[in-house]
């Protein structure tokens, strides 16, 4: 295969910004399906069971501990619990991000789904059909992707070239995984994200067009799945 390509000037993709994404461990309103904001809502802690998933997601992560750079976590409660598993685990500090905390449902967090369409079915019905109306009172899917990417951009800048594993929400962390993979934002609504769980995406400054790129490495990954980082894109 001739190497013409790679002697060319333009895309340079060899050294990649690499963000892992890992969702907080099960609370209460996790294992009871409530809707559950950011700071604006009742921000329960990790009960026993999502320590243990984080603790397990820690371990198993822990062998990689010498390829990840940096660790920031959303300010929920939840998130920075679990921040501090790993960051035990990681020997890494964590540091807080304030634009990756989760949507805020308003009057609803702490509802189940039931609840809400009794109480107040035209509005749901609504929301689900919208990226731009807010669940009582609270965030739309547009707001929350206007600070998530504010945020991603930031870290992309600040760590250029490094790993950064991130800690964080479900609607935060597809919204990111959506922009990866060029797909619109309504694929949030088909994708599963489990508690602890690990998703990867690299960065790269200049893609084959050369704009900035990424790639979706890694998606809702648990103890057990392999999982290979590497700073270079091979």
């Amino acid at each position: 295969m001739s190497s013409s390509r790679s002697s060319q000037p333009g895309p340079d993709i060899s050294a990649p910004t690499t963000l892992i994404l890992i969702r907080h461990g099960q609370t209460d309103h996790t294992s009871q399906m409530l809707f559950s904001s950011g700071l604006g809502g009742a921000n329960p802690g990790l009960n026993d069971h999502g320590r243990d998933q984080v603790t397990q997601t820690a371990t198993w992560l822990a062998g990689l501990a010498d390829q990840i750079d940096v660790l920031v976590t959303s300010p929920v409660k939840r998130a920075e619990e679990t921040a501090a598993i790993l960051g035990h685990a990681l020997e890494l500090e964590p540091t807080v991000e304030h634009d990756l905390a989760e949507m805020d449902f308003g009057t609803w967090d702490g509802l189940s789904f039931a609840e809400v369409a009794e109480r107040e079915p035209e509005a749901l019905r609504t929301w689900m059909g919208s990226l731009t109306v807010t669940p009582g009172g609270g965030e739309s899917f547009r707001d929350v992707e206007e600070r998530v990417l504010r945020a991603r951009d930031r870290l992309v800048t600040e760590h250029r070239g490094k790993t950064v594993m991130v800690v964080s929400h479900v609607t935060p962390i597809k919204t990111l995984v959506a922009h990866s993979v060029d797909a619109p934002l309504t694929s949030l609504f088909r994708m599963e994200l489990t508690p602890a769980s690990v998703s990867v995406i690299s960065h790269y400054e200049r893609g084959p067009d050369g704009n900035p790129a990424s790639s979706l490495r890694l998606y809702n990954a648990r103890p057990g799945d392999d999982v290979v980082l590497s700073r270079h894109h091979h």
